[in-house]
């Protein structure tokens, strides 16, 4: 799946950016705006399918779910710096999502984020396996919830200031938009809240298999 994510940007960029990818980006056609959004909907739609399938209950189906997403997301960039050799860099802008409005961030954003998903994937499912009662509490989904709404939030920050400022309609602020100031506290406070959670679960799960 990482490789057909690469494949289709490969062709999207061979049809739209000829010279190379850069912002702001050039406004699709409709359908194809509409076929793209369709497909980002139903990659994630089939990456939950695995997790449905591979896991045994809730929190396995969550956390195969989170395991394959974030394999996906490095074997994207593994391929497209094999076949584009792009990114240039770990700082390089890339489009992550483009609902509600662009989510910008540098490539090592995700490439942070990755790791940490497939890090609170694996102790869910082992000591979930250990004892099906070991799953995230209210405290735990808390964190990861807000830890996970910041680090959205740092992505699309930029978007959402550049559009409030633009005066024009809100279609062509996003199309004149050029990502420009990544909030780095943002995101690394998302991401310490999100480890926080992970944290405390490792603790608690560690606890109570050693009291078995």
């Amino acid at each position: 799946m990482g490789y057909l994510e690469t494949a289709v940007v490969i062709y999207l960029r061979a049809i739209y950016y000829p010279h190379g990818f850069s912002f702001p980006l050039v406004r699709l056609d409709d359908h194809i705006a509409i076929t793209e959004i369709g497909r980002e909907a139903a990659t994630i739609i089939m990456l939950a399918g695995i997790g449905i399938v591979a896991g045994k209950n809730g929190t396995q189906r969550f956390a195969w779910f989170l395991y394959c997403f974030a394999i996906w997301d490095i074997v994207y960039y593994v391929f497209l710096k094999a076949l584009l050799n792009w990114p240039e860099s770990f700082f390089a802008w890339d489009i992550l999502f483009l609902i509600p409005v662009i989510w910008a961030s540098p490539v090592i954003c995700p490439c942070i984020i990755a790791p940490t998903m497939i890090l609170l994937a694996l102790l869910l499912i082992s000591y979930n396996e250990k004892s099906v009662s070991l799953k995230l509490n209210s405290k735990e989904w808390i964190l990861f919830i807000c830890g996970s709404f910041i680090v959205i939030l740092s992505f699309i920050a930029d978007c959402f200031s550049f559009i409030r400022a633009y005066e024009g309609t809100s279609i062509e602020a996003v199309s004149k938009f050029i990502p420009s100031c990544f909030n780095w506290l943002i995101f690394w406070a998302g991401e310490m809240i999100i480890l926080t959670a992970i944290i405390l679960f490792y603790i608690r799960a560690k606890r109570l298999i050693s009291h078995n």
